[in-house]
C-alpha cells in the first residue's frame, strides 16, 4: 500500500531519519541509529521566568540587570534594606550639620531666629541645671560604661565568636566626641547666650554629643538583649527622654543656643548610625549561625 500523505525526504548517505507512528517507514518510535527520541514539548521544563524551555544547558529567557538591581535594593517584607538606608542614616544628618554650621559661621537668617528663640526660653533654675548636668562626663559615660560591661558579660557567655567588638566600638565612639567636637569649637568660636557672658566655643554643644553618643550607644547595644517589643520600646522612651532633658535643661539654664543643641544631635546622629549598622550586622551574623529549636544544626 502507498503513502496517502506527501512523501518523506529521502534519505540521504550518512544520515539518519527518525520515524514517528503513523508515518511511512517501519512505524518504530526510535531513531533509525538506536538512540532515544526527543523529548516531548509536554515534559519540558519551564525556565526562570516561567517560560517554556528546555532542559539545561537551554534555559529560558534569562532575567534582565535592571531587574536583579532593582530587586537588590527593594524593601523586604515593607522594611528598607541596608543599601537603601544608608543615605538616610549618613546623608541627611551630615547635609543638616553642614547647613547649620554654614549659618552660624556666616551669620545668616537662621542665627538670628535662633537669637530671638533663646531669648524666649531662657529662664535659669536649678532644675534646669540639674537636666543639663545628665549630659557631664561624670554622669553620663558611667552610665555607657556599665551597658558595656554587661553586654560584654552576655556577649561572652553565649559564645559569640567575637564578642567584644559592639562594647569596643562603643568605647572607641566615645572617646571620637570630644576629638570631633573642641576642633569644630576652635573653629567656628561662636560666643554664647548673654548669660553665659564674654567667651568663644560653645558651637556644637559638647554635653549635648556627650548624652547623645553615651545613651544612644547604650541603648544601641541593650535593645538585642530585650526579648519583647514593650521593654525594647522602653528603652527607646527613655533614651529619648535623657536626651531631650538634658537639651532643654541647657537651653533652659542659658548654656547653649538651640542651634548649638541642634547640630550636635545632627553630628551625632552620624556616628550613632555607623554603630547602629555594625550591631545590627553582628547580630544578623550571630542569629544565622545559631540553629534553630524545630530543625537543629545545620
Amino acid at each position: 500500500m502507498g503513502c496517502t500523505g506527501p512523501r518523506p525526504p529521502q534519505l540521504r548517505p550518512g544520515r539518519a531519519l527518525a520515524h514517528t507512528p503513523g508515518a511511512c517507514g517501519s512505524g518504530s518510535p526510535h531513531r533509525s541509529d538506536g538512540r532515544p527520541p526527543q523529548t516531548p514539548r509536554g515534559a519540558r521544563h519551564s525556565g526562570p521566568d516561567g517560560r517554556l524551555g528546555t532542559t539545561p544547558p537551554v534555559p529560558g529567557r534569562p532575567t534582565p540587570f535592571f531587574r536583579r538591581a532593582r530587586a537588590a535594593t527593594a524593601p523586604d517584607n515593607g522594611r528598607l534594606s541596608p543599601m537603601s538606608r544608608t543615605p538616610l542614616l549618613f546623608g541627611l544628618p551630615a547635609l543638616c550639620f553642614a547647613l547649620i554650621t554654614w549659618q552660624v559661621v556666616t551669620g545668616g537668617p537662621l542665627v538670628s531666629l535662633d537669637e530671638r528663640l533663646s531669648g524666649s526660653l531662657v529662664h535659669p533654675s536649678r532644675f534646669s541645671e540639674l537636666l543639663a548636668d545628665l549630659g557631664s562626663v561624670q554622669v553620663a559615660v558611667p552610665v555607657l560604661a556599665l551597658a558595656l560591661l554587661l553586654v560584654a558579660l552576655r556577649n561572652h557567655a553565649t559564645g559569640l565568636d567575637r564578642w567584644w567588638l559592639p562594647p569596643a566600638a562603643a568605647a572607641v565612639l566615645m572617646l571620637l566626641v570630644p576629638a570631633v567636637i573642641v576642633p569644630l569649637k576652635e573653629l567656628v568660636s561662636r560666643s554664647g547666650p548673654p548669660v553665659m557672658g564674654p567667651g568663644t566655643g560653645f558651637y556644637p554643644s559638647g554635653h549635648t554629643a556627650t548624652a547623645a553618643v553615651a545613651y544612644g550607644a547604650a541603648t544601641l547595644l541593650l535593645l538585642p538583649l530585650l526579648r519583647t517589643a514593650g521593654a525594647r520600646g522602653a528603652l527607646l522612651c527613655v533614651c529619648a527622654a535623657l536626651n531631650a532633658g538634658v537639651a532643654f535643661g541647657l537651653v533652659r539654664r542659658g548654656y547653649h543656643w538651640p542651634l548649638d543643641v541642634v547640630a550636635s544631635w545632627c553630628l551625632c546622629a552620624v556616628l550613632l548610625s555607623s554603630l547602629w549598622l555594625l550591631v545590627s550586622r553582628s547580630t544578623r551574623r550571630s542569629s544565622a549561625r545559631t540553629p534553630s529549636l524545630r530543625t537543629g544544626p545545620s
